[in-house]
Order: C-alpha cells, then sequence, then structure tokens
C-alpha cells in the first residue's frame, strides 16, 4: 500500500449561489473557512492544510490562518465543474498517500469526529471513507421499503440504519482515485468504500441563510 503524507484539503470557491460568498460568512466571529482551517489543525493529525479555491481573497484568509493556498483554474469554480474535477487537479499537484477533503460549510464538525475518521480509515484500509448520518427511522424508496417492512410494525429502536452521506469530511487515496479517473469511472466512489458515522448536528451542512442561523443555533445549544 502506498504511502506518503496525508493532506487535508479544504474546498472554497468564492461564488456561491443560495448564499453569497458562502465561504467568507460571518459564523461565531470568524469566516466559516477559518473555521474549518482550525479544525484541521486542532485535529493533529494531518501533515499539510490546503485551502482549494479560485479566491485571492480566500487565500488570504488561509495564509493568515497559516494554511497554504492551492490556486484552482477558474473554469473548476463554476457552478458546472464537478468535484471530482477539482479533486483531480488538486491530486495531479499534490503528491501523498490520500487526501480529507473536510469541508468548510460543515462547521459543526469537530475536529475529535476529523480525527476519528482518518483513525478510522487508517484502520480499516479503505480507498475511500464517506461520512455519514446514520437515521434509525424508517426510510422508503419511490414508495418501497428500505430497511423495513409493510409486513409488520417494527420499533424504530430495532431497525437498521440507513447511512445518509454528509461530505462532512471524505478521505480518497490519491492513486485509486486518479486510477478510476483514468478508466473512465467514477473516482468518488472508486475502490473499497466505508463509512464512518457523525452526528446529526456534525453532518449539517450550509446551503442557505437558514442553514447558517440553523447551525448558529446548535452551536449556542451545544455550548
Amino acid at each position: 500500500m502506498t504511502t506518503g503524507p496525508l493532506i487535508a484539503m479544504i474546498p472554497a470557491r468564492l461564488g456561491s449561489q443560495r448564499l453569497v460568498r458562502k465561504n467568507l460568512a460571518p459564523y461565531k466571529g470568524a469566516p466559516l473557512i477559518a473555521h474549518a482551517i482550525r479544525k484541521c489543525f486542532a485535529a493533529g493529525c494531518f501533515d499539510a492544510v490546503w485551502v482549494n479555491s479560485e479566491s485571492a481573497e480566500i487565500g488570504a484568509v488561509a495564509q493568515a490562518e497559516g494554511a497554504q493556498f492551492h490556486r484552482r483554474p477558474p473554469a473548476l469554480a463554476d457552478s458546472v465543474a464537478t468535484s471530482e474535477q477539482f479533486v483531480a487537479e488538486f491530486l495531479e499537484a499534490h503528491p501523498c498517500e490520500a487526501v480529507a477533503q473536510v469541508h468548510s460549510i460543515a462547521p459543526l464538525l469537530t475536529a475529535q469526529e476529523v480525527a476519528a475518521c482518518v483513525a478510522a480509515w487508517r484502520a480499516g484500509g479503505q480507498d475511500v471513507m464517506l461520512s455519514c448520518i446514520e437515521d434509525q427511522i424508517e426510510v422508503a424508496f419511490r414508495g418501497r421499503p428500505v430497511n423495513f417492512t409493510f409486513a409488520e410494525k417494527t420499533n424504530s429502536q430495532d431497525l437498521t440504519p440507513v447511512q445518509r452521506i454528509t461530505w462532512a469530511i471524505t478521505i480518497w487515496r490519491r492513486e485509486p482515485y486518479l486510477a478510476a479517473l483514468r478508466r473512465g469511472e467514477t473516482a468518488t466512489y472508486g475502490g473499497d468504500v466505508g463509512f464512518f458515522p457523525v452526528s446529526a448536528a456534525s453532518g449539517h451542512v450550509i446551503k442557505t441563510q437558514a442553514d447558517l442561523d440553523i447551525a448558529e443555533a446548535l452551536s449556542r445549544v451545544r455550548g
């Protein structure tokens, strides 16, 4: 198995449609992106912390917080570019064992959870580690039960939880990711995939002003 640096990569484009300048939105006295950087350093499990953005303004915040700045091409920062494209561009530029994508828009994800996710990934040896919320409730898809049956009523606590992917943190091994792309396959789920559960609050992601307001409220509850 390839060994090498484990890099934290925080994606943070400046343009956003539902919440303008989302990654620079103030949260608990600092921009969202600053909290993500501090969290990665506090986790104590990365060889380097990078912010991946097309914006010099975001880059200035990154460097002020002690992170390194990867300036992605503008073409990979619009609403059409996919995450696979900008992750691949970053991985091509930065040889490493793996990259952990830590989203700034999941501010309630804790440094302890980040470190625990990395530890679980190392212990399991997966090519991909997806953060998820385990929902232990009846779930149907297109009218058909997923984790329960219409034949009987089961207590919720006896159900098998469904794993709702949250993207708060995702880990990819570099070589399997790039190899999948070269084969024309989906790199996001390429190889052996593991799941790391986080709390419902930690998996809360900010896409709108209402989401940001909820995160602020949850933060106050958490203390």
